[in-house]
């Protein structure tokens, strides 16, 4: 139990946790807005079932470290496909499994986002002749990407971390986090339209992001985060005087400004 006092071994857990709750907010959204779209007896319930399945998927990665681990190792070159020699090229076409699932969920996340976007922005006309995803097949989308965000945090973890037991509590106490902040930021998500759509921008943005990692030209998550916290800033002072101003302009307020 040696880990307990070394101060290393304590700063890690702490830059583990902040980093996990920063990956879990891009699970939050996505769950929160999937959900939404559920009748309301069942939002509160879905969001809980998606981080229950984010906090149960990302434990069996952290026990099956082995098989994560192989994960990384090239399955197939697109550079040998069409005869591309460069030792660079070579390099960077190289697929591996976490390659192709962060691939494929980067496509999955981007298809979602602009048919959320899309949805949003047509009117309610187009949605009568939608049918509404059921709770179970809202439950199997946000799975498929709690595995995708999963497996992205868990390795990027174990290669902050050496000791396993320092990576589950920081995952732990994470996903207590987005327990306690899931109905919340779900519940401002939903109230508020510009809100949603930024949301969907971002998960967009981060579609992008795993697509890039997964052909190993990654980009920089800190300039990807700045950006988001910058356009939430902006909403939030929108938003503000959006309030303001129509405080200003209630006719009850008005009605007492004359009185007086």
């Amino acid at each position: 139990m040696e880990w307990l006092t070394s101060p290393e071994i304590w700063a890690s857990f702490l830059t583990l946790v902040v980093m996990e709750i920063i990956l879990g907010i891009d699970n939050i959204v996505f769950i929160s807005i999937l959900t939404g779209k559920l009748p309301q007896h069942q939002q509160k319930k879905g969001r809980m079932m998606g981080i229950g399945f984010a906090l149960v998927i990302r434990v069996i990665l952290l026990l099956s470290l082995t098989w994560v681990m192989t994960l990384t190792k090239p399955l197939f070159n697109v550079a040998d496909w069409f005869g591309i020699t460069d030792p660079a090229w070579h390099e960077g076409l190289a697929i591996s499994g976490r390659d192709l699932i962060l691939i494929i969920g980067g496509f999955f996340l981007l298809y979602k986002s602009v048919h959320e976007i899309h949805g949003s922005l047509e009117g309610s006309h187009e949605e009568r002749n939608v049918k509404p995803l059921s709770f179970t097949a809202t439950i199997i989308q946000i799975g498929i990407l709690d595995l995708v965000f999963g497996l992205d945090s868990v390795i990027t973890a174990i290669g902050m971390a050496e000791h396993i037991e320092v990576i589950i509590a920081a995952v732990v106490v994470s996903m207590i986090f987005m327990v306690v902040a899931a109905n919340p930021v779900g519940n401002f998500v939903n109230k508020h339209p510009s809100i949603k759509i930024l949301a969907l921008s971002f998960l967009l943005l981060i579609g992008i992001s795993l697509i890039a990692e997964g052909i190993e030209r990654p980009i920089s998550k800190s300039n990807i985060y700045f950006a988001m916290g910058f356009s939430i800033f902006v909403e939030f002072l929108i938003l503000r005087m959006s309030k303001k101003k129509k405080k200003d302009n209630d006719p009850v307020e008005l009605k007492k400004m004359i009185n007086e």
